[in-house]
């Protein structure tokens, strides 16, 4: 199977400097979701070290999805230097979202690795790359990602629709039944978690070492993330907890403390025993790292 009819000519019609740009976004993509992977403790998600709350993928499944996903994150990034509207660029890159998706199944043998990873650093590096082509700066990328995804909400989860769809996302689950519209919503008002809480915190941390800066960020982002897969797979009810005890967590000192480690070694444990996953806070710690990188690459 492949991805379409010749997808690769989109990057092919560009200008050497500009696929040299759409390589460097994709690039720091992929760096940016083995990164997410790859620190340690972090409750419930796969790590080197752990399968988290998850039997079916490990650590290696993980890279090899991140991995086989640059070439779609460097057209995504081909969409954005197209100087298409925001609005026409979101409508481009859904799609190879799509594609993208089919990639990851391919190479995972059908696990769900990082479908929702796909959705929030597609919408990133197509608006990276538009920023980066007009001589922006970090700050015109949330309205940029706002642009983009205007009237998401509305139209991706119309109630009437979605009672008619014969096999409505796990996301579209959680709507219909808990009223949570989660990353299509933190999408459309411009990634504030990762933008106003989870970025400035990160960036903040240089201190600390690469592993504990990105666990750290992780558990702001977990207090804050209206987690629709903590809420699929248990309740409205667990994902206040999983909210409370993060916070309770950096309350504690995150990984600046003792007493902050001890917490979140015992979250690793319990949430693995107990099937408690967040992987939608796992997104957004991609999307943070990415944005760091990005800043670091291209001076933002």
């Amino acid at each position: 199977m492949t991805d379409g009819p010749d997808p690769l000519g989109r990057l092919a019609a560009l200008g050497p400097g500009d696929i040299g740009l759409a390589m460097d976004i994709a690039s720091l993509a992929t760096q940016a979701l083995i990164y997410e992977v790859s620190c340690f403790p972090a409750p419930g998600l796969v790590t080197p070290v752990s399968t988290g709350a998850h039997a079916d993928m490990d650590y290696y499944s993980f890279v090899d999805s991140a991995c086989a996903l640059g070439k779609h994150f460097a057209l995504m990034a081909a969409a954005g230097l197209s100087g298409r509207p925001p609005r026409e660029i979101f409508a481009a890159i859904r799609p190879m979202g799509k594609r993208a998706e089919l990639t990851m199944y391919r190479k995972t043998d059908g696990v769900n690795t990082h479908k929702g990873a796909i959705f929030v650093l597609g919408l990133a590096v197509a608006a990276m790359a538009m920023v980066l082509s007009r001589g922006g700066k970090r700050g015109d990328l949330p309205g940029t990602v706002r642009a983009m995804a205007e009237g998401l909400v509305a139209t991706d989860l119309d109630r009437a629709k979605l009672s008619l769809k014969n096999q409505p996302t796990h996301g579209e689950l959680v709507y219909l039944r808990h009223d949570l519209p989660g990353v299509r919503a933190e999408a459309e008002a411009g990634f504030p978690i990762v933008f106003d809480i989870a970025l400035p915190l990160y960036e903040a941390c240089a201190d600390l070492p690469r592993n504990d800066r990105l666990v750290h960020t992780l558990l702001e982002i977990m207090s804050h993330c209206e987690d629709t897969n903590v809420a699929h797979r248990h309740s409205p009810a667990v994902l206040a907890e999983v909210r409370s005890r993060a916070a309770a967590a950096m309350a504690a000192g995150g990984m600046r403390s003792p007493e902050g480690r001890a917490a979140v070694v015992a979250m690793e444990r319990e949430f693995a025993e107990r099937n408690i996953s967040p992987g939608g806070s796992a997104d957004l710690l991609g999307l943070t790292a990415f944005l760091a990188l990005a800043g670091e690459g291209f001076g933002l």
